[in-house]
């Protein structure tokens, strides 16, 4: 990245993130139906790299494919200029999935965006807004693995060598960090998916450069990553056996069962694993993780099989269940395959969009998260018609600059926040997996 950090800017002042407002509109919301403002319709990049939000109602415009923001083209400085030629640069130097189709315009805006929100130490924040300005080793995992499937391979290693900077000595991570490196900014504590996310990234990335020279040496450069996180899995699994201890994970909210949202990351991890250690010369080190993903493998699906509901011994089912398909997944046996079919009715949301979870609060608010980890997975499983559907829906819910929110209503509204990272990231790797 060419751009600095600078954490305080502000271009206009939206709606407080996270505000729940009162419906003053021509007709009655059900007591279901909630609403939440839209803090920011896009990210802008100034020419000393500072960061800020626009508002919605903003006059100002994106200079063409960039994200410096000014209030007229035709007025645009030489700075400004030149920092919107460096993005078009970084543009061309990858790809762009879904170019020449009807998304082309959603990948060029996604991949801007991830550009804005990947700051200069290899840190994404998840959103500008301020209780979104933090580093989540999830959402850095998937920004990690759609940047390097679309061409930028260094800014992908550069991401995962910030979370090998904050990972603990002990392999496990905190539930999101600083930008700057350190350390959490609260006491959420550790949240265990965050180190499969971490390590499956790492596979992905690696597997996306051709140059076995250089491969190698990406790997050797992530060894403490490789080797904690590894550990740490093994030891919460009891080697494959055993499903870890219940733990937070994407839902970010405590709970006293294991859940499935906790375990298919550290399996996609341990089943990437083996690749990582053959690449730092350790051939046993990697038959025995190879083993072990095996393992676990039928744990899991024994475990949760064969409903795969998000909890232990429960029945309702979450995102979690896409997680034990492709792209995440090496297979795709019936019984998952049919959850995560059904899943979708369970999870509908008035918005045309997906909750988190069956079992998600009724509130009418669809989250793109969600709806693009299943946009991801049809793509990857080659259920095209679905996927399209999925991806037309956050097409048409993009905001005024282009970008995608965090939520959108039961109206159809943008809401809470844009851009999102984990969103643009999952809408680029479903692109490039319908490309393929």
């Amino acid at each position: 990245m060419v751009v600095a950090v600078t954490l305080v800017t502000t271009l206009t002042l939206g709606a407080t993130a996270g505000a729940w407002l009162t419906h003053r509109g021509p007709f009655t919301p059900k007591p279901t139906e909630a609403f939440v403002a839209l803090a920011s319709t896009g990210l802008a990049v100034a020419p000393d790299g500072t960061r800020a939000e626009l508002a919605p109602g903003s006059d100002l415009v994106f200079l063409e494919g960039s994200r410096v923001a000014v209030a007229d083209p035709a007025t645009a400085t030489a700075a400004e200029l030149a920092t919107a030629q460096d993005m078009r640069d970084w543009l061309a130097a990858g790809t762009v999935p879904g170019a020449g189709t009807e998304f082309e315009d959603m990948s060029t805006n996604a991949l801007l965006d991830l550009y804005a929100l990947t700051l200069d130490d290899g840190a994404v924040v998840a959103g500008w807004t301020p209780h979104w300005r933090y580093a989540w080793p999830r959402d850095n995992a998937f920004v990690a693995t759609a940047l390097a499937t679309t061409g930028h391979t260094d800014d992908a290693l550069k991401i995962l060598e910030f979370l090998q900077g904050v990972q603990s000595a002990d392999g496990s991570f905190e539930a999101r960090y600083l930008p700057d490196a350190s350390g959490p900014p609260d006491d959420r504590g550790v949240q265990t998916d965050a180190t499969g996310w971490a390590l499956w990234s790492a596979s992905t990335v690696l597997a996306e450069i051709d140059d076995p020279v250089a491969r190698a040496a990406a790997a050797a450069a992530l060894k403490p990553l490789i080797e904690r996180s590894t550990t740490r899995i093994l030891a919460l699994t009891k080697d494959g056996t055993a499903l870890p201890p219940a733990s937070p994970d994407y839902w970010e909210k405590r709970t006293r069962k294991a859940t499935l949202g906790t375990s298919t990351p550290l399996l996609m991890a341990l089943q990437g694993a083996d690749d990582l250690f053959a690449l730092l010369g350790k051939p046993y080190r990697a038959s025995t993780v190879a083993q072990a993903a095996t393992t676990f493998d039928h744990v899991v699906r024994t475990k949760f099989g064969p409903n795969f509901p998000r909890d232990l011994g429960g029945s309702k089912v979450d995102t979690a269940v896409a997680f034990l398909l492709p792209p995440f997944a090496e297979t795709a046996d019936d019984d998952v395959l049919a959850a995560w079919a059904a899943a979708p009715e369970a999870m509908a949301r008035a918005g045309g969009g997906l909750a988190p979870g069956a079992g998600w609060k009724q509130d009418g608010i669809s989250w793109t998260p969600t709806t693009t980890v299943f946009a991801l997975t049809a793509a990857a499983l080659g259920e095209d018609d679905k996927a399209i559907g999925w991806l037309r829906w956050v097409d048409a819910h993009r905001t005024t600059t282009g970008s995608i929110p965090e939520k959108v209503l039961f109206d159809g509204s943008p809401a809470q926040l844009a851009p999102l990272a984990w969103s643009s990231a999952n809408v680029l790797l479903a692109l490039t997996y319908l490309g393929d």
